[in-house]
């Protein structure tokens, strides 16, 4: 059993140390790779090693595997091995790591002094590699980001920034939560997008998927790998889709995990499917680039079924290109979303509460002036503790074991952990609403409230932009449909 074992710091760029089990456990050290040339192979025994070149080859110790990594990638916490046995060549790749929980409550870091930024974000390389559930990531804004699955989990990594990978000081802003963006209803009209040279035209609606689909893309249980009859039958046996749409499912996005859908549900009477699938990947690309930053603000999409109603492509090919279909193909899916009242969708996490039994009032005000509710409580056999279990949005929750143990003389102690996404009562798109300073908003006020201040906090404006994802012609559609039908824009 060969076994990969990768070191946090310590790399090895051009020397590595191979470990032949069958020729009694010799080791046999690599002393030069000849860069110019690729790939080169250290053959002894059974077993051979490819590696390419730029790269670097972590330490291994007995009944290690080397890794192969293509050429300037960087390698985050799951990585590709290449094995040559007996002859015949075999790809394993290591199971991505998912876990439970997600990471939602993010914070933007920058070092006291401007001259160590370097230093913090090699730093920052090591505590992504060195913590699976962490994310880190340099916004649009230039900030440098940290998510991770609550404020302990956060704590920890940035002691471990700040002491163990570097002696800089940094700086940390006020925690924040990741929003996502999705879509309550149909699309209220067919939305349209031109390409710039006006020679190309995309069709979509927007309207929310089947309830548990996104579950289902986001664990594995259904895969865009599966030969088309086994996706279809899925679908159909799982969701009752018909057999056309069943097996027109062009991509899942943001990526081969994510928690939307782009359906092909154009006909080949219609449309000419030979030109539209010259131009698939031109538009799922936009499709995933769409759905990766969301209009409202700039947050990912969720649970939101994206179709393809008509296309009119051009037959040159140079008058198709990527440059002109995929923000097409971007700007229609964008429309398609507005015009399919959408909302804001906040983490909520699950709370574990053990309280004796005269704290439990206590446990109840704490948790109603945070938006929290209750969903059990019962004792536990044999002792005088009661274990509430509740449902608390992820904004609320900071300072929360503080403000418990306060409240309960530190009798109480609780545990939390992402349960699932609910939508954040309120239209984030009503201009009415007026959003008054040091003021707390009522409920059906957050979504408003919630997207504004991220979108100040990115610095974009305080309204989406209308004119930016529709088309000239599209907006005469929707004044014409708001006359007629009373529809709101």
């Amino acid at each position: 059993m060969w076994v990969l074992v990768e070191g946090v710091d310590e790399s090895i760029s051009k020397t590595a140390t191979l470990v032949d089990e069958f020729s009694g456990g010799t080791y046999f050290p690599f002393t030069t790779f000849r860069l110019p040339d690729c790939p080169y192979s250290y053959q002894k025994g059974q077993l051979s090693l490819t590696v390419c070149p730029y790269i670097a080859i972590y330490s291994y110790q007995k009944g290690a595997l080397p890794l192969t990594v293509c050429p300037y990638i960087a390698i985050y916490k799951t990585d590709i091995l290449f094995l040559h046995s007996s002859g015949e060549e075999t790809l394993w790749g290591f199971k991505p790591l998912r876990f439970d929980t997600t990471s939602v409550i993010k914070i933007a870091t920058e070092p006291l002094n401007p001259a160590d930024l370097p230093k913090m974000v090699e730093a920052l390389r090591c505590v992504n590699k060195s913590y699976p559930a962490c994310v880190t990531k340099v916004e649009e804004s230039g900030e440098h980001t940290i998510c991770g699955t609550g404020e302990l989990f956060l704590d920890a990594v940035m002691k471990d920034l700040r002491e163990l990978y570097s002696s800089v000081e940094v700086k940390v802003a006020d925690p924040v939560v990741t929003f996502t963006e999705t879509v309550v209803e149909t699309s209220s009209l067919k939305c349209f997008a031109e390409t710039p040279n006006g020679k190309n035209k995309l069709t979509m609606i927007a309207e929310p998927l089947d309830k548990g689909l996104a579950r289902d893309m986001e664990s594995g249980s259904v895969s865009l790998s599966w030969p088309k009859k086994k996706l279809g039958d899925f679908f159909q046996n799982k969701y009752d889709w018909d057999i056309l749409a069943a097996r027109s499912v062009w991509a899942f996005g943001p990526d081969l995990h994510g928690a939307n859908l782009l359906l092909d549900d154009t006909l080949p009477g219609e449309v000419d499917k030979a030109l539209l699938n010259a131009v698939k990947s031109s538009i799922v690309q936009g499709f995933q680039w769409g759905t990766r930053e969301g209009p409202l603000c700039d947050e990912p999409i969720r649970d939101v079924n994206f179709k393809i109603l008509d296309a009119l492509v051009s037959e040159t090919p140079a008058l198709r290109g990527g440059g002109q279909m995929i923000p097409t193909a971007r700007r229609c899916a964008y429309s398609a979303f507005l015009t399919a009242s959408p909302r804001l969708m906040e983490p909520i996490y699950a709370v574990e509460i053990q309280t004796p039994a005269d704290c439990m009032s206590a446990v109840y005000n704490v948790l109603s002036k945070r938006r929290g509710h209750v969903v059990a409580d019962a004792p536990r056999p044999g002792t005088p503790v009661y274990v509430v279990k509740a449902l608390l949005p992820a904004i609320e929750s900071f300072g929360f074991e503080t403000d418990l143990r306060y409240h309960t003389q530190g009798q109480a102690f609780g545990m939390s952990y992402f349960d699932h996404w609910a939508v954040v009562p309120g239209d984030p798109l009503d201009r009415s609403i007026v959003l008054r300073p040091l003021e707390p908003s009522p409920a059906q006020h957050l979504a408003r409230e919630f997207m504004v201040k991220t979108r100040r906090r990115k610095g974009m404006s305080e309204d989406v932009s209308v004119n930016k994802f529709f088309d000239q012609h599209l907006l005469m559609e929707l004044a014409r449909a708001e006359t007629e039908f009373g529809l709101a824009l």
